[in-house]
């Protein structure tokens, strides 16, 4: 997944935070013309499809005029869903206690996919409790992906 430059995230968070939602985060997936700029939005009573419709528009228009991103690229608005992604260590925090599925960008005792409950953050170190029952602390910033496991 491609990182996006600072810049852009506050570009679009002050776009979304002026039309009363959260961002939620910002997802960039390199793929030439096929690039997609993906903004996760939520609101006080969830998302739907206008609020995701009523952002496209303002930030749309707003991205073309200030133009951070070189390039052709696919926007796409969308709320976090039930298997919400993790983009800050504040969202692991946040969701101390439930379960997440990561993806790394280097292997780990052996893993690059790991599923467990988010137990602790300390510093920039996530703590899981793995299914299986061990415990692994993995730095934030080997962390390429993560969602949230939906419980039913």
């Amino acid at each position: 997944m491609g990182r996006i430059s600072a810049t852009v995230t506050e570009l679009v968070e002050s776009v979304v935070a002026s039309l009363g939602y959260e961002l939620v985060g910002v997802e960039y997936i390199p793929q030439g013309k096929n690039s997609i700029l993906r903004i996760f939005i939520d609101g006080e009573e969830g998302i739907v499809l206008e609020d995701c419709e009523r952002v496209s528009r303002q930030l749309s228009s707003v991205l073309d005029v200030e133009d951070p991103i070189k390039g052709q690229y696919l926007l796409e608005v969308s709320s976090p869903g039930m298997d919400r992604p993790l983009f800050s260590l504040a969202d692991y925090q946040r969701f101390c206690g439930q379960q997440a599925r990561l993806r790394l960008h280097d292997m780990q005792d052996g893993r690059r996919k790991m599923k467990g409950t988010i137990e602790s953050v300390v510093d920039e170190v996530i703590t899981l409790s793995l299914d299986d029952g061990e415990q692994i602390m993995v730095r934030f910033d080997n962390i390429d992906k993560a969602n949230l496991v939906p419980e039913f």
